[in-house]
């Protein structure tokens, strides 16, 4: 059986489960394409707030599976491409929805599955899980914007050990460089990503796509231009109800109700 993407909605939280335990959950086409269908889907549904990726059983993701990409060898740099862009789109579309994406890491988040951990908003982690991009090792080099996001977040002398060593890292070292939002007891990732899925789904659903689109413009556009989206999101967010919610329950001194509307 090849990898699926299964969806499973808990209240306004869309939980998404890459669900091939036999393989650590490698990544396929049939993946892909379920991710970038439930991103379509969470950033045109006002009812979901957050979204949480996760691995079936005791595994985050090993990546991309080895015998497919052997195989595909044969049809030369063009075929290959094919194939890695299925899975940039994929990338792209966690990038891009409007709502927080948070991934659950078990065990191991390997290759793609260390790139797809990072494509996330947030990243929840069990102390037992082990992160790796070991692309190297079999003479490959990273996809799935694994060097985008660590060239952002670390020293070159760090990611230049991670990448081209390949080898394992531990979730405390990641957590301590502001990698992982939280570490927890193993089993216990997927859980502490739902809570904190349900509390941002509880949240201004629109004010939060907009902070997601300015931390991600705000990696590359100059600083003039960046306080220029600044204020177009805030003044957008200012005349939208639920900034009238959360203005009138600051005042009234009790929690505000978002979304009472939808």
């Amino acid at each position: 059986m090849m990898a699926e993407l299964r969806q499973e909605r808990q209240g306004r939280v869309l939980l998404l489960t890459i669900d091939d335990p036999a393989t650590r959950n490698a990544l396929t086409p049939e993946v892909y394409r379920g991710g970038r269908e439930a991103m379509a889907l969470a950033a045109s549904d006002p009812s979901i707030g957050a979204v949480v990726l996760t691995g079936a059983g005791p595994s985050f993701c090993s990546g991309g599976n080895l015998a497919g990409i052997g195989a595909r060898r044969a049809s030369g740099e063009a075929g290959i491409r094919g194939g890695i862009e299925e899975l940039h789109d994929f990338i792209r579309a966690i990038r891009e929805t409007p709502v927080p994406v948070i991934a659950a890491v078990e065990g191991w988040a390997a290759g793609a599955g260390f790139s797809l951990a990072l494509a996330c908003d947030m990243m929840v982690a069990a102390r037992d899980a082990r992160f790796m991009l070991a692309y190297v090792k079999v003479g490959l080099s990273p996809d799935g914007g694994a060097t985008a996001s660590l060239a952002r977040m670390l020293p070159r002398q760090l990611l230049s050990e991670i990448a081209m060593e390949g080898g394992p890292v531990e979730p405390e070292r990641l957590h301590t460089l502001g990698l992982v939002n939280e570490l927890t007891d193993k089993g216990q990732a997927l859980a502490a990503a739902m809570a904190r899925a349900e509390r941002l789904a509880a949240g201004p659903r629109d004010a939060i796509g907009t902070i997601k689109g300015l931390i991600s413009t705000g990696q590359v556009l100059s600083f003039s231009d960046q306080l220029d989206r600044e204020r177009d999101g805030f003044a957008r967010n200012a005349v939208a109800p639920d900034a009238g919610e959360g203005i009138k329950a600051f005042l009234e001194k009790r929690s505000p109700r978002f979304g009472a509307a939808e």
